[in-house]
């Protein structure tokens, strides 16, 4: 079936709010095709069908979007191939009738929409297959939330582990920076130990020069004053040592030659004698006495 004809039998199958697709030779229901067709006759959705007739063709499964059909009432699909219904059938609150007659359905299916042999079974059907979709509904729901339960929980985890590890970088990068400006500290009071020790040295240089320098004009004012000294001693001892040596030749002169007789060497010759007269007294050295007897002989 081409799809030019498709359409043209949509347009024919329409009937207000009911539409009758029996005998279409359909593999699955033309969604695509009934909304497109639909809005040419300002039905822009499917939820106005009241009654549809999808007997005896090939469908193998419904739309998971068939429960979007809530005002539907009368649903036949006999003679087709289903096996199973989507979830979303249990939305269909408004359906009244149902023919799932000549279906291979699976067991518990099967069991419920039983024979449909006439219009009291087929209400029953569509009471409980509408029972029974609403029953896996609630599982698959209930299952759903234990899915997202457990996906808030991984993400829950997943998010405190990302906070920890938040933390911890936190932490990391703020002992980074401790270590970082005790490091800066230890350097600064590194570089103030040794700027400080380079100025107490530079200060004890200085006080070592300013003690030698004081200690070189101390010394540079003394050995002025104690050179003259020296000199002045040397120069008394000289000059007594020249007195007793011009005394001595007086004296040897006055004793030894013909000037003793002078009146000048008079009061050398009684000096020498009183002194050798002392001298015996006091009992002078042998070399003593023997050189004042050398000066009176």
């Amino acid at each position: 079936m081409s799809k030019t004809s498709k359409a043209l039998n949509l347009k024919d199958k329409l009937s207000g709010n009911e539409m009758d697709l029996s005998l279409s030779n359909l593999s699955e229901v033309p969604v695509k095709e009934l909304v497109s067709r639909l809005c040419l006759f300002h039905f822009c959705t499917l939820t106005h069908l009241v009654k549809l007739d999808l007997s005896k063709n090939q469908l193998t499964c419904l739309p998971d979007d068939f429960g979007n059909l809530v005002n539907l009432q009368h649903l036949d699909l006999y003679n087709n191939k289903l096996t199973a219904l989507p979830v979303s059938f249990s939305h269909l609150r408004s359906l009244k009738w149902l023919d799932l007659k000549d279906n291979p359905l699976e067991p518990n299916l099967a069991k419920v929409a039983g024979d449909c042999l006439d219009e009291k079974q087929c209400k029953q059907c569509a009471s409980k297959v509408l029972q029974h979709m609403r029953a896996i509904q609630e599982e698959v729901d209930h299952a759903r939330e234990k899915r997202l339960l457990r996906e808030k929980e991984l993400e829950k985890k997943k998010e405190a582990k990302q906070r920890e590890r938040e933390a911890r970088e936190r932490e990391a990068r703020k002992r980074e920076k401790a270590e970082e400006k005790e490091r800066r500290r230890q350097e600064y009071q590194a570089q103030m130990a040794a700027l400080a020790a380079k100025e107490q040295q530079k200060k004890k240089n200085e006080e070592k020069k300013k003690k030698n320098g004081q200690a070189a004009d101390k010394k540079a004012a003394v050995e002025p004053v104690s050179k003259p000294r020296r000199s002045l001693i040397g120069l008394m001892f000289k000059l007594l040592l020249l007195l007793m040596v011009g005394l001595a030749g007086a004296v040897a002169a006055c004793r030894l030659t013909d000037l003793q007789k002078e009146a000048a060497c008079v009061p050398i010759n009684v000096a020498v004698d009183d002194g050798l007269a002392w001298a015996k007294v006091q009992g002078a050295p042998f070399v003593l006495r023997r050189t004042l007897k050398l000066w009176t002989v």
